[in-house]
């Protein structure tokens, strides 16, 4: 027989000490297995453990059953009303019916690269091989996945249990699995300070054999540690973590703060010298089309794989899942994924002003474009709205569509509410960014897909990164607005205070602080972003509620008038963190529910 590892039994061990009656039984190995020992005697079987361990990194392309970023913010309507972001956003959410929990599954994640970490060493056969450095450098893969299961956890729940470096013997009690929660600001120091060693060891770019490879792409690099790390530093530096006193009454059973009721102002500087190392590292670029085209640029961020954008992706992943729900039904897809019409107020006019500032925003009449009448709404705007959105008559061509053709969402037209039970938007919108127009796989088909990583760190993110942070620390700094610069000028829109074009240069920290906070919106729209950013700015109660789009039951001109959506995103004062399960309340006596719930 051929040997396989049972990966899952390598995970969690202690599970068999309560049947150590059983052990003779237990002990015995089927002759398709391999034991524990033995995987960390082999080169293949230890790097086939490692790989398991990337397996926990999520796949946030799928947004429907998965993930609840994009469909639980103010960005994005996912339209199934079966789907878990609807009882999210009418309310039906509690600790007994955590939609979307993953707080077991990171602490797999973590339990199995402090395993991994704990007994790679033992590897004698990759050490005559390739010598210690390798398995250094896996030790090092293996530490910073697990400071990034663990950054993971920290985003959703807030403050987590730091398991620390030792596997649970076998034989502990259940009186030593418990473990109670540590303050926000300790793990932050934690996690910070893995990342920091994980990248000491870690290659700038993927190796195979010492050498740069591609068929390594996608493996940890120092890159990458650094870029997670930028976004903590962020986070932890923002109000949710930063002096939060609306939960003051969030304590550990000592009566400590899980949540820093000071705040230090130094925080930002911190974050913003974590992202400034990663522009230092000057191996990474915002990526532009050779020729200039300014669409292709904004598309190639996606479409272009591994380009110098790009810092960490996941190979593996559902983004043809993506393209079909995000595809019109002309095109074979489902109609799923819809931004809400204050994400299409978002984004900029072609001036670079928002709709509001602008002289060429209008809500009156209709305008012809290639022979097409289209609602002056969607006219003259910024390049990113036509790569984000698929408005009404807006023109599109993929799927099992020969010939592009103009798309419609009003009630009775192709896509429209009286075509299929369920799968229309109830914005009047689609998601076009990064949505593969090659995918031909809907309506059940298994027809081609458009394959590419699924990028979830990038460069463009860390420019962003660095400008909030360094608005915050030092007011004023010419870095500021360089970098937000940066991100427009790639973007195809007027700059500020450069250029024929320019306008003028925001005045005062808190006018720039809403001009970072703008471009945010827009430049990582639909990349689970938004989610984390309007709690950690304490903005949500503000700009969650009811939800806006097209009168998509009405036809023809009647069409174009705002309405709320169906369905309202209530949020309430507990959805700042995800409560933690029921289940693992009962099982983890020590553990501290989260406010609210």
């Amino acid at each position: 027989m051929t040997k396989n590892i049972k990966l899952g039994t390598l995970v969690l061990l202690g599970l068999a000490c309560c049947f150590s009656s059983c052990k003779k039984y237990l002990d015995q190995v089927p002759n398709d297995r391999i034991t524990i020992e033995e995987v960390f005697r082999k080169k293949a079987t230890s790097e086939q453990y490692l790989a398991n361990i990337y397996n926990y990194i999520p796949d946030e392309s799928n947004q429907w059953e998965n993930n609840g970023w994009l469909g639980t913010s103010d960005e994005v309507d996912v339209t199934f009303s079966g789907s878990r972001n609807y009882d999210i956003n009418i309310g039906n959410f509690n600790a007994s019916n955590v939609h979307f929990d993953k707080w077991r599954h990171y602490y797999n994640g973590i339990r199995s690269a402090t395993y991994f970490m704990n007994n790679i060493d033992k590897n004698d056969e990759i050490r005559q091989l390739n010598g210690q450095q390798l398995i250094d450098q896996y030790r090092a893969e293996a530490r910073f996945l697990r400071a990034f299961y663990y950054f993971l956890l920290m985003r959703q729940y807030g403050p987590v249990v730091l398991l620390g470096e030792e596997n649970l013997a076998p034989d502990a009690t259940a009186e030593e699995m418990q473990l109670p929660r540590s303050s926000f600001d300790a793990c932050v120091d934690y996690v910070v300070s893995e990342l920091e060693r994980a990248a000491e060891i870690l290659p700038i770019v993927p190796q195979r054999n010492g050498q740069a490879s591609d068929l390594e792409a996608g493996r940890a690099t120092k890159g990458m540690a650094m870029a997670v790390k930028s976004r903590l530093l962020l986070y932890a530096a923002s109000p949710q973590y930063n002096g939060n006193t609306d939960v003051a009454s969030f304590k550990d059973a000592n009566g400590q703060p899980l949540i820093s009721q000071t705040e230090d102002h130094s925080k930002w500087q911190k974050a913003a010298d974590a992202a400034k190392a990663v522009i230092d590292l000057g191996i990474y670029s915002l990526y532009k089309d050779p020729a200039g085209n300014v669409i292709k640029s904004l598309e190639g961020i996606f479409f272009q794989a591994w380009n110098s954008e790009q810092i960490f992706v996941r190979k593996s992943n559902n983004l043809s899942g993506w393209d079909v729900h995000s595809m019109p039904r002309q095109a074979g897809g489902w109609n799923g994924i819809a931004p809400t019409q204050e994400m299409v107020d978002s984004y900029y006019m072609a001036d670079g002003k928002l709709p509001g500032e602008s002289l060429l925003y209008s809500e009156a009449g209709f305008t012809t474009v290639g022979g097409i009448q289209v609602y002056n709404m969607y006219v003259n705007r910024e390049p990113r709205f036509y790569v984000g959105v698929t408005y009404n008559n807006s023109i599109w061509q993929g799927g099992n569509m020969r010939a592009a053709a103009p798309i419609t969402f009003y009630v009775s037209g192709p896509n429209g509410r009286n075509g299929h039970a369920t799968d229309f938007s109830k914005t009047g919108y689609l998601v076009r960014k990064n949505v593969g127009p090659q995918t031909n796989a809907g309506s059940g088909g298994n027809g081609q897909q458009q394959s590419r990583p699924l990028v979830l760190f990038r460069l463009g993110e860390i420019y962003l990164n660095y400008a909030e942070a360094l608005n915050e620390a030092a007011p004023g700094h010419s870095d500021i607005m360089l970098y937000l610069n940066r991100i427009r000028e790639r973007a195809g829109i007027p700059q500020y205070g450069v250029g024929t074009d320019a306008l003028p240069v925001p005045s005062g920290q808190s006018q720039v602080r809403e001009k970072i906070r703008a471009e945010r919106k827009v430049e990582l729209s639909y990349e689970s972003h938004r989610w984390f950013d309007i709690r950690r700015w304490k903005i949500a109660p503000q700009v969650m509620g009811d939800m806006h789009g097209m009168d998509i039951m009405k036809d023809g001109n009647d069409f174009y008038k705002r309405v709320v959506t169906a369905t309202p995103h209530i949020f309430r004062s507990s959805y700042y963190w995800y409560p933690l399960s029921q289940y693992e309340l009962d099982r983890g006596k020590q553990l501290i529910q989260n406010p609210g719930w």
